[in-house]
């Protein structure tokens, strides 16, 4: 019996933490974890969290998963972090944590973020300083907001890390960042692939930040061996290695094996996310495409959209439905919702950028105001606006051959059908639906195997752990193709009167 190689996944997300073992000799996901967290909720969009809850989850998920698999941790070869985007955790000259961590979903720095944008020459001049245009959400706004609002505490800053970082950082007692979550920051140039000295300069012109900055790994680049105390809490062995590591889109991207042109990974989350691998910086015109870097060594040009399970569940619990009723509502309705046009924003939206932006209901007469149409008014006004931003990633240049859907909404047939057909692209889930994990997983694999093989192929453990499911394959139908067109543009006219 061959022996098998096992490596932990982690993906510390803003809800919880998921941890996986995945045996990269077979491709085969052994055992799964998982733990919650909690969120800091204050007024003016302050979204925290205490970075201690993830230690204690990812220590818990992982004990879970190892159980599960029925493993002895101690056969552990490597570790893979990956973290949601955009916060900030400050650490002192101790490694001690400053304050809790500010989240991507935290807009307490608007206004910062716009006065940053302002000195940067618009959103223009940040397409054409960073490849990106900063948002409220993105970490550099945050640290503005840290001088300015908590000066005493700002001079003690000795290291600005992002979440995944501090979780490596937790691991290994090493500080650095890895280029496809660095580019979310805020303050790196995605075309140099470098950080930008020169903007946290004008933020602090003391130095501290630049100073204060974590060196860049390539996402190959191991950041070192786990710490023996983190490795017996875990219950691994002490000689694994951690890997890079990346935020969650990134290592999703590798976890849908989304590691080369013409694929498209789409997520049926809370918000809605689309993404495709570049070999080389598509900088788009329009300021809701981020040209993040990846992290398996090219671009992740992407777009995320606020509203889409969220959006559905709204609605669905409006109505008092559970999801089986719903879908039977959704199903009774046809295409379109006999001209019942619903725009989702009711948390405002980021793709088209419409932050002040509500929800609205359009075209209601006596005869179409029904259950089974507002249903169906929503999911397609949620599946419209990715549809809108695969067009402007497609307007970039990265023209999908095929879709990997993943997220609790891809478990539904009938939306599944509905992206196939509103996409005009074949659409496929993978087995695993835990992708962000599973690629935190196959990283740490390639981390570990390219230290005796400096060739060893990321596409190779890709083809081998990431499996599609062929039941969930989906076909675009023509006749729906060309019903939803008119549908679609209406939707399109209806965001142009905004």
């Amino acid at each position: 019996m061959t022996q098998p190689a096992l490596f932990l996944g982690l993906d510390c997300g803003t809800q919880g933490t998921k941890a996986l073992i995945l045996d990269s000799r077979s491709g085969t996901v052994l055992g799964r974890g998982a733990a919650p967290h909690s969120l800091i909720s204050g007024a003016n969009g302050c979204r925290e969290q205490d970075p201690a809850q993830w230690l204690q989850a990812c220590t818990s998920a992982t004990r879970q998963a190892l159980q599960a698999a029925g493993v002895d941790g101690r056969q552990v070869l490597g570790v893979g972090v990956c973290g949601q985007q955009h916060g900030l955790v400050l650490l002192d000259d101790q490694g001690q944590v400053l304050r809790p961590a500010k989240l991507w979903c935290d807009t307490q720095s608007s206004a910062e973020n716009q006065r940053l944008l302002d000195w940067l020459g618009g959103t223009q001049g940040s397409l054409e300083r960073l490849g990106l245009a900063i948002a409220p959400g993105y970490t550099v706004s945050k640290l503005l907001w840290t001088r300015e609002q908590h000066p005493e505490l700002f001079q003690r800053i000795a290291h600005i890390l992002l979440p995944h970082d501090y979780l490596n950082f937790w691991l290994t007692g090493r500080c650095c960042s890895e280029y496809g979550d660095a580019s979310g920051s805020g303050y790196f140039d995605v075309r140099r692939r470098d950080w930008d000295r020169a903007l946290l300069a004008h933020i602090d012109p003391s130095g501290r930040l630049e100073r204060a900055l974590p060196p860049l790994l390539e996402a190959h680049q191991p950041v070192g061996r786990i710490l023996a105390p983190v490795a017996r809490q875990l219950g691994i062995s002490a000689d694994a290695w951690v890997a890079s590591g990346g935020g969650d889109n990134m290592l999703g991207a590798i976890g849908t094996g989304n590691i080369q042109p013409g694929i498209i990974t789409m997520s049926l989350g809370s918000s809605g996310t689309v993404y495709a691998y570049a070999e080389r910086p598509l900088i788009s015109p329009e300021p809701s495409v981020a040209t993040f870097c990846s992290s398996s060594g090219g671009w992740l040009p992407l777009i995320c959209t606020m509203n889409l399970t969220n959006a559905t569940t709204l609605v669905r619990e409006l109505l008092g439905l559970d999801l089986a009723a719903f879908n039977q509502r959704l199903e009774q309705a046809p295409i379109g919702a006999e001209g019942l046009c619903l725009l989702p924003f009711f948390n405002g939206e980021r793709v088209p950028a419409l932050p002040q932006a509500q929800g609205s209901l359009h075209g209601m007469t006596l005869d179409n105001l029904t259950p089974a149409n507002l249903c169906r008014a929503v999911v397609e006004g949620t599946t419209f606006g990715l549809r809108y931003g695969l067009d402007l990633l497609r307007a970039a240049g990265l023209h999908s051959q095929s879709i990997r859907l993943i997220g609790g909404g891809a478990k539904s047939l009938l939306w599944r059908q509905m992206v196939a057909d509103i996409m005009h692209a074949p659409v496929i889930c993978p087995r695993e639906a835990e992708a962000a994990a599973l690629g935190a997983a196959i990283q740490a694999a390639w981390c570990h195997g390219r230290l005796d093989d400096p060739d060893l192929d990321l596409q190779q453990l890709c083809e081998r752990c990431v499996r599609l499911d062929p039941g969930s394959e989906t076909q675009p139908r023509a006749e729906h193709v060309a019903a939803y067109e008119p549908v679609y543009q209406r939707y399109r006219q209806q965001l142009a009167s905004l």
